[in-house]
């Protein structure tokens, strides 16, 4: 590979043309990334601290405050290096390993959601086998599954781009090493990566997410028609809303970026949508479920307030 690759430095260009913001976009993002860590962290310390959230429920919202944090981590500190230092270059190693992590904890967290959709989903429409369907061993497959489902994908990715012949322009549309703005820099044809990306990433993201609807939709119409109590459905569409949300924030931009086909879309909307779901939803995560969550909420008031 190294014979083989001349260019051995990118320029990411994403926010290289806001003059006279960069200050303004450090502090910006510092704060939004400093926010991500401390919310998720909190979120992690009560779940793994509090005997009342060991469930299903809180091991699969702990794994998503973990995803959120690596996830943001991956391009987050080198964006505010390059605004700080205004220098936005990055080595030919640092751009695979770049790509690698941020398809592979994205496409755990896009699985990590099917499968919070679907634990909503047995605990209100079958609540009687619930502990025995989603037991701790199955929970800690689940969970293993999406996260070696998202490693897989992300390999795949990393060997076919590292396939790749770059000899000519080295400056990258993007704030990170992106997939589709880095192929276009190919010299030899990278037509495969493109179909790749278009039918395996696309399907991905579109596969979950019509899961979700569809679960969502199952639990509405039972929670409708078979749940009587007032206070049991309004339990369940506290817990379901919040989800949802998530669910929204993250798959919208992401199906924007991948459903489509891969040229499409324009650099700059690609970009906003990016860090929709890569910097924005991270942070907002926790917020909306302490917000809408009263054990949540009550949890962390022990955990910050308590004379103890």
């Amino acid at each position: 590979m190294d014979n083989q690759t001349e260019v051995r430095k990118f320029i990411l260009l994403g926010l290289s043309n806001v003059q006279g913001l960069q200050k303004f976009l450090f502090m910006l993002f510092l704060l939004l990334y400093l926010s991500t860590l401390l919310g998720n962290m909190a979120i992690m310390i009560v779940v793994a601290c509090e005997p009342r959230l060991h469930t299903p429920m809180y091991f699969f919202l702990y794994n998503l405050s973990c995803l959120d944090i690596f996830f943001s981590t991956v391009t987050m500190p080198k964006m505010l290096a390059g605004l700080l230092s205004g220098h936005q270059g990055i080595s030919y190693t640092g751009c695979l390993s770049q790509l690698h992590f941020f398809y592979f904890l994205g496409t755990s967290e896009d699985l990590l959601l099917a499968v919070m959709a679907y634990d909503r989903f047995v605990a209100i429409c079958n609540p009687l086998r619930y502990t025995l369907i989603m037991s701790p061993q199955a929970c800690l497959q689940l969970a293993v599954g999406t996260w070696t489902t998202g490693f897989l994908h992300a390999l795949m990715h990393t060997v076919m781009t590292s396939r790749l012949h770059f000899c000519g322009p080295n400056h990258i549309q993007h704030y990170f090493c992106e997939i589709k703005p880095l192929v276009k820099l190919a010299c030899n044809s990278s037509q495969l990566n493109l179909n790749l990306l278009n039918i395996i990433t696309g399907s991905i993201a579109i596969g979950p997410f019509v899961f979700i609807l569809f679960s969502y939709l199952y639990i509405f119409s039972f929670l409708r028609l078979k749940v009587q109590s007032k206070e049991g459905r309004k339990k369940a569409f506290s817990t379901c809303i919040s989800h949802l949300t998530v669910v929204a924030l993250f798959y919208v931009p992401v199906i924007f970026n991948y459903a489509p086909p891969s040229s499409g879309n324009s650099p700059s909307w690609t970009m906003i949508a990016t860090l929709m779901y890569n910097v924005v939803t991270p942070v907002l995560n926790p917020l909306i479920y302490t917000l809408r969550n009263v054990e949540v909420k009550r949890a962390l008031k022990r955990r910050l307030f308590s004379r103890e």
